[in-house]
C-alpha cells in the first residue's frame, strides 16, 4: 500500500488507540492469572494479536468485544508447547515469550517475522544460560530469532547489559514465574520507564519486586507466584499521541487530542515537555483529560536524551528537520536494534527530502533550516510502522507544489490501526493507494 500525504490545514479532535506496550502485558498476564480478566480499551493492532494468538495456542480463552477482551486464563504452569511460538512483528512480546519458555520444562523454539529475525536477543538468553536454561540461537553466528530455550531455569543472581528494556521485563517475567528469589543486575541500563511498567504490572499482581530506585541497576524479585485474575483498562498510548501532535505544530494547526491518561508512566509522554521546549504550544488539559495544539510560529534545535524513550527519534526527526537551528539527539543507539536501524534510515530518508543529517553510532543530528528546501519524494518505511507515520507527518508541511509517497505504508497497523483514516478525520487529507 502507498500513502500519498501533501500540505494540509487540520482541525477538530482525534483520540489515539490504547497502549500497546500494555495491551500485550494485560494479555500475558491474563493468560497466566487462574480465572477471568477483562481488559478494557486494548488496541487491536497486530503486535497485539500476535500476543492474543500466543495465548490461545497455550489453552487459554479470549472474547474480543468491541473495547473489551474478555481472557480466560490457565494459570501460572503453561504445558510446553506443542508448536512454534511465533511472535510475529512484536519484539516484547519475543522477550516476554522467552521468558515464559525459560520457565517451562522441555524445550520451545521461537520465531517471528523477517524483522523479528534480525533483532538481538543474546543478552536475555544468556542470562537465561547463568539461571540454567539451555537457550541459544538456531544460525550459527546470527544473534537473532528462531531460538531453542529449554527450562526450567531457577532462581539466583543474573547479569545482563540491560540496554533493551524487553530483555529485562522478559527475565523479570521468568523470575516472577520461578520460586526463590532471582536477582537481576544490569551493567547498561536503557528505556527505564519500560522496565517500571513492567515492575509496576507485577506489583499490581501481588508479586514483590525490590529494586534500585535511583540508578535501576538492580532488581529482586520472589518468585513462583499465582497470578489473580484482574480487570484494566489500557490506557493510551503515548508512542501513537506524538505523531498527530507533531503533524498540529509543523502544520501550524489548532487540535485537540482527547482520552489521554495523565497519569501515565509512559517514558514518551516526555515528548511533549521537550517539543514545548523547542517553542510547541501544548497544552495539557488534565480536568478534560487532553492535550491541545495550539498554533505555533517557529520551533528551535535542541539536544535532548532519548534514552527513556528512544521510540520516539523517528518523529522527533521530523520535528527537527522543520526547525530552526541544530538538533541533536543522544543516547539512542538501541534505535539500531529496533524493527530496523532507525538511525541510519532517518538520516537516508531524510536527507533523499533535502534534510542535512549527520549519525553516530548512538545520536543523529538534523540540521533544521525551518523547512526550507525540504521536498517531497518517494519515501521507503521498510516495514516500520514508526518511520511511516513520522514521514506521514513530514508530508503534510511540505510546500504545496511537493508530496510524499510512503511505500509500504500499511506498517502502521503494528501499532496505530486506521492511524491514515483517523488523521484525515481532522484533515490530513492522505491519499491512500
Amino acid at each position: 500500500m502507498q500513502v500519498v500525504a501533501s500540505k494540509a490545514s487540520l482541525t477538530g479532535s482525534i483520540t489515539v488507540p490504547g497502549s500497546k506496550s500494555h495491551t500485550i502485558r494485560a494479555c500475558l498476564f491474563a493468560g497466566l492469572a487462574d480465572g477471568t480478566s477483562h481488559i478494557y480499551n486494548p488496541v487491536a493492532s497486530e503486535d497485539c494479536l500476535s500476543a492474543v494468538k500466543m495465548i490461545r495456542n497455550f489453552g487459554c480463552s479470549v472474547d474480543m468485544r468491541n473495547n473489551e477482551w474478555i481472557v480466560k486464563g490457565i494459570g501460572s504452569k503453561w504445558p510446553q508447547p506443542s508448536f512454534v511460538i511465533d511472535v510475529g512483528n512484536s519484539g516484547t512480546l519475543l522477550s516476554f515469550s522467552a521468558g515464559i519458555a525459560a520457565t517451562l520444562h522441555g524445550y520451545s523454539v521461537i520465531t517471528g517475522d523477517a524483522s523479528i529475525c534480525k533483532r538481538p536477543l543474546e543478552d536475555e538468553l544468556q542470562g537465561f544460560r547463568q539461571l540454567g536454561a539451555k537457550a541459544f540461537a538456531t544460525r550459527k553466528g546470527i544473534d537473532a530469532p528462531p531460538v531453542i530455550i529449554e527450562g526450567p531455569i531457577r532462581s539466583g543472581l543474573v547479569r545482563l547489559k540491560g540496554t533493551l528494556s524487553q530483555h529485562v521485563s522478559g527475565t523479570l517475567m521468568a523470575a516472577a514465574l520461578t520460586e526463590g528469589i532471582t536477582r537481576i543486575e544490569l551493567s547498561d541500563p536503557g528505556e527505564i520507564p519500560f522496565v517500571k511498567m513492567t515492575v509496576g504490572w507485577l506489583e499490581s499482581l501481588g508479586v514483590h519486586v525490590e529494586y534500585d530506585h535511583e540508578n535501576y541497576v538492580w532488581y529482586e524479585i520472589t518468585g513462583s507466584n499465582t497470578f489473580l485474575p484482574f480487570d484494566k483498562t489500557i490506557p493510551s498510548d503515548w508512542e501513537s499521541v506524538a505523531f498527530p501532535v507533531v503533524a498540529g505544530i509543523l502544520t501550524h494547526s489548532e487540535i485537540v487530542i482527547d482520552n489521554i491518561d495523565m497519569s501515565s508512566t509512559q517514558g514518551d509522554k516526555a515528548i511533549i515537555d521537550l517539543l514545548n521546549e523547542m517553542g510547541a504550544h501544548i497544552e495539557t488539559d488534565t480536568v478534560n483529560a487532553r492535550l491541545i495544539v495550539h498554533p505555533t510560529n517557529e520551533l528551535h534545535g535542541i539536544t535532548a536524551s532519548l534514552s527513556d524513550f528512544p521510540d520516539a527519534l523517528p518523529v522527533l526527526s521530523i520535528a527537527a528537520a522543520f526547525a530552526h537551528g541544530r538538533s541533536q539527539f543522544t543516547n539512542i543507539g538501541v534505535c539500531r536494534l529496533k524493527e530496523t536501524d532507525r538511525i541510519t534510515l532517518m538520516r537516508k530518508e531524510l536527507t533523499k527530502l533535502g534534510v542535512i543529517c549527520t549519525e553516530g553510532t548512538d545520536y543523529l543530528e538534523v540540521n533544521g533550516m525551518g523547512g526550507q528546501g525540504i521536498h517531497g519524494g518517494s519515501i521507503e518505511s521498510y516495514d516500520d510502522h514508526r518511520i511511516a507515520m513520522a514521514f506521514a507527518v513530514c508530508g503534510l508541511a511540505l510546500p504545496p507544489e511537493y508530496a510524499i509517497v510512503i511505500n509500504n505504508a500499511e506498517c502502521c497497523s503494528v501499532s496505530f490501526p486506521h492511524f491514515y483514516e483517523s488523521m484525515n478525520g481532522i484533515g490530513a487529507g492522505y491519499k491512500i493507494k
